[in-house]
């Protein structure tokens, strides 16, 4: 997701946005607005501008063609075909370029692009809904519906903006759930993911009635279950003992190209991944509810951390009403500015 802006004399004269793949880029769109006024200005653009032929020429190019005298860019591109070659082609020919404004704002816009060519993984979310006390289900096991309205349906946005979700086949033996896109708004692949160590899934389960990749991720050998799971649709992967983890299933699914997971637990799930260190944003919808219960279960599980300071912190954190819940977002400690460091200037 890529925005440009084109002033000249302190006048906005061009903007644009990558609107969607395969479609001209934010300079061009940018640039074309501004027509000849664009001699001669000063670009502001979210990211390094392309310097290599892809599915469109280079932005680079572009720029250059329209004789801009500034570019001011938020960060580098991490794409190998491009990393620094964009603001090397444009200073070679004169133009001032400068980086750094609004680089992590920036970066939180194409986390998933950014990530994915920086470390060779998607970029994890984890999620889930909980009462204010931290409890994800009463001690009955009811938890439909803990969030509101309005955050089961941001909830739905966020498998818009996903690549692929992932569930445990605990969860996904509870609640049987689809798991599926909604909202109708994004367009590909979504693959649906199953942590299920012992192939316990259902080649029934709803999932499996839908349309859409499933990926099973399990150390069972090859036998009934996996040819039934397989007639059903789903995709069988088998990794090696104590393999059905965080680290091998992001690493096949980077392989894969899928640049963004959500995670929706459960619990044992998300203790995984948060003990792993492999997540990068946590998205939690906190609905004003009093459930209580000693055995009522809470979003990690797994042994936890003996201590306060061996336990991962959160920084970037936001909190923002959403309907009658608040939506709490925050980022792994040093993620953000960890990436930045490896992004050219």
């Amino acid at each position: 997701m890529v925005g440009a802006v084109v002033v000249r004399e302190g006048e906005v004269v061009g903007e644009g946005f990558h609107a969607r793949l395969g479609g001209p880029h934010a300079e061009v769109v940018a640039l074309a607005q501004a027509g000849e006024r664009s001699r001669g200005s000063t670009v502001y653009v979210t990211l390094e501008p392309c310097s290599h032929f892809g599915r469109t020429p280079p932005c680079a190019d572009a720029l250059l063609e329209a004789q801009v005298a500034r570019l001011v860019a938020c960060h580098g591109d991490p794409n190998p075909e491009v990393a620094g070659a964009g603001f090397e082609r444009l200073r070679g020919a004169g133009v001032d370029v400068e980086v750094g404004g609004l680089a992590e704002e920036a970066l939180r816009l194409n986390l998933p692009f950014i990530l994915r060519h920086s470390l060779g993984r998607p970029a994890v979310t984890l999620k889930w809904a909980m009462s204010l006390d931290g409890r994800i289900a009463t001690v009955a096991g009811d938890s439909q519906w803990i969030s509101g309205e309005q955050g089961r349906r941001n909830s739905l946005w966020l498998r818009e903006e996903h690549d692929a979700i992932l569930v445990g086949s605990t969860t996904a033996l509870a609640d049987d759930p689809r798991l599926n896109r909604r909202l109708g708004v994004a367009t590909g692949p979504f693959h649906r993911v199953v942590l299920d160590r012992r192939l316990r899934l259902s080649p029934a389960c709803q999932m499996l009635t839908l349309e859409g990749p499933v990926l099973v991720y399990t150390e069972q050998p090859s036998g009934v279950r996996q040819r039934d799971l397989e007639a059903a649709g789903a995709e069988v992967i088998r990794l090696g003992p104590g393999e059905v983890g965080p680290a091998a299933v992001l690493e096949d699914l980077g392989r894969r190209g899928i640049q963004s997971l959500l995670v929706e637990g459960g619990g044992e799930i998300h203790a995984a991944f948060v003990t792993a260190g492999l997540y990068d944003r946590v998205v939690v919808d906190c609905a004003p509810l009093l459930v209580g219960g000693d055995k009522a279960p809470g979003p990690m599980r797994g042994p936890g951390f003996p201590t306060l300071e061996e336990a991962p912190r959160l920084e970037s954190l936001t909190a923002v009403a959403c309907g009658e819940d608040i939506l709490l977002e925050g980022f792994r400690s040093g993620c953000l500015q960890g990436l930045l460091s490896k992004l050219g200037s």
